[in-house]
């Protein structure tokens, strides 16, 4: 296993991970981070495969089209306070952190991460009091970035001044670190983790089965033995995990690890993303593919974030109808208001 993250082009082309002609790869990194850390990159059987596409850039993310926007989900639209997204009455979304330990390039936060590390003590400061000063919340959502790369320090004065809050009753860490930085799941992480006044969860974000190395088992492990309880959440990506057999394997390879199946995500319409997004229609097939192969405990819930930051609705007929014309569908929210959505239409000729 290599010893350093690779974080440019030429650290990939030493890797032997640079597929794209001379001068794409820093067409792509002037506008999106790199990061692979070693243990994906021990993870990587082989240039483009399930692993490497998550993470080494390439010539399709510098078509944006119409219908991308720099911040798909609307975090900003329900912002009270900096660092904070207040989307849903009882539960908050604290961004700790810009920071990743890899950039996944289907992020529907690339326009923002690496960007500034570290929520600053101001702005967190102001979060919290607005959490303090508004007890309908019951659950804070620590994300980014991602919240298990801060210092242990940093993260125990976050957990520490949540807990002092008393409506406060859990914490959810939504993380990758787990699978692509398991070294950081260390028993002192753990024990402060374990330790805590407030229910605590781990959401581990993953996509493929080939990302579940000997490492990342023994990282979800060490969590789950201290009574820590795990939910995943995965993204539908095109050519890397839309088929039954990739899906089966990934939920299969979850439960086996004590690790719940909790979201599909549906791919958000961030910049550059379009290479990796199906249509609805082909992920709702492959959700009724999985009953009766997949126990039901280890089926999630296939969601998508409505563009615009109208919130997250299961892709089921109660929320989804049909639009008029093919592909096109008439969404409802959580507050039952009505948006429409529509599966990307191929571009014309000359336009990628």
């Amino acid at each position: 296993m290599r010893r350093h993250a690779l974080t440019s082009p030429a650290d990939l082309r030493a890797a032997g991970l640079a597929p794209d002609a001379p001068g794409v790869l820093e067409a792509v990194a002037e506008e999106f981070r790199i990061r692979i850390t070693p243990a994906m990159q021990g993870a990587i059987e082989a240039p483009a495969d399930p692993v490497a596409a998550q993470f080494v850039p390439t010539a399709a993310e510098l078509l944006t089209r119409p219908e991308e926007m720099p911040d798909p989900i609307g975090d900003d639209a329900h912002s009270p306070a900096p660092g904070l997204t207040h989307r849903y009455p009882d539960r908050v979304i604290l961004h700790v952190t810009k920071t990743c330990d890899v950039y996944c390039r289907f992020c529907f936060r690339r326009e923002t991460v690496g960007e500034t590390g570290p929520l600053a003590e101001p702005a967190l400061a102001e979060a919290l009091a607005y959490v303090a000063r508004t007890p309908a919340i019951r659950e804070v959502i620590l994300t980014g970035g991602d919240p298990m790369t801060l210092s242990p320090r940093r993260l125990a004065d976050v957990l520490a001044r949540l807990a002092a809050i008393p409506h406060v009753s859990t914490v959810r860490l939504h993380t990758r670190v787990p699978v692509v930085a398991p070294e950081r799941i260390t028993a002192a992480l753990v024990a402060l983790l374990a330790g805590q006044r407030m229910a605590v969860w781990v959401v581990l974000h993953t996509n493929h089965a080939q990302e579940m190395t000997p490492a990342a088992q023994g990282a979800i492990a060490r969590l789950v033995d201290a009574g820590i309880p795990m939910l995943s959440q995965s993204v539908l990506l095109r050519g890397i995990n839309d088929s039954h057999a990739a899906l089966l394997a990934l939920f299969r390879a979850l439960q086996d690890n004590r690790v719940k199946p909790y979201y599909l995500h549906h791919c958000d319409l961030a910049r550059g993303t379009s290479h990796f997004r199906t249509s609805i229609a082909a992920g709702r097939a492959l959700m009724r593919g999985l009953r009766g192969h997949l126990s039901g405990a280890a089926v999630p819930t296939y969601v998508l974030d409505i563009p615009g930051g109208h919130g997250k609705v299961p892709v089921t007929a109660d929320h989804f109808t049909p639009g008029t014309a093919p592909g096109t569908w008439r969404v409802t929210d959580w507050q039952g208001r009505v948006h429409d959505y529509a599966d990307p239409l191929p571009l014309p000729p000359g336009h990628g």
